[in-house]
């Protein structure tokens, strides 16, 4: 009997240990499976997370091709333009020396205001600078442009009175004689 108790202990315990082992395996692959789960869960949050960058990524890139290509053209653009203003500068500069003293100081007044760099000859001494008013950048080119036609009409006019006076002295040197 003592044996048999012995027996059916040691049994029991197998038994014990089998069912705890089976236990422990069977809760070993509950946690695996839902670690499994759990890292499945996460690389998927990650994965959209990652594509979510990537789009990110090529809209960003998107953008700074846009705005490389539109700084580009500006860049053509201002060259462009700074080329159209040497060029006005030079037929400004070759169109001066025509023009009266006092158009010149005009003009150079003009160019002041403006920041063109048109080479003016220097004032003489004891000439001030006329005032003109201010005048932008964007109406500059048509300003200088009427100020040159309404100056060159008050030369045309000058001139004429100039010659009437002339006639007009002549005709009186005439009649002392």
């Amino acid at each position: 009997m003592l044996q048999y108790h012995i027996l059916l202990l040691h049994t029991s315990r197998a038994k014990a240990s089998s069912q705890q082992l089976k236990f422990t395996t069977s809760d070993s692959c509950d946690r695996i499976k839902d670690e499994f789960q759990f890292l499945q869960a996460q690389y998927h949050s990650l994965k959209l997370e990652c594509d979510k960058l990537a789009s990110e990524k090529s809209e960003m890139q998107r953008h700074y091709i846009m705005y490389y290509e539109m700084s580009y053209g500006l860049n053509i653009e201002m060259h462009k333009q700074a080329e159209i203003v040497k060029r006005l500068n030079g037929i400004c500069a070759q169109v001066l020396p025509y023009l009266s003293q006092e158009q010149q100081l005009q003009a150079h007044q003009l160019s002041q205001l403006q920041g063109l760099a048109l080479p003016m000859t220097p004032l003489p001494l004891g000439l001030t600078q006329p005032t003109l008013p201010a005048v932008t950048s964007s109406s500059g080119l048509f300003s200088l442009s009427s100020i040159l036609a309404s100056q060159a009409q008050l030369a045309k006019e000058e001139k004429a009175a100039r010659e009437a006076s002339d006639n007009h002295r002549d005709e009186d040197g005439d009649k002392s004689d």
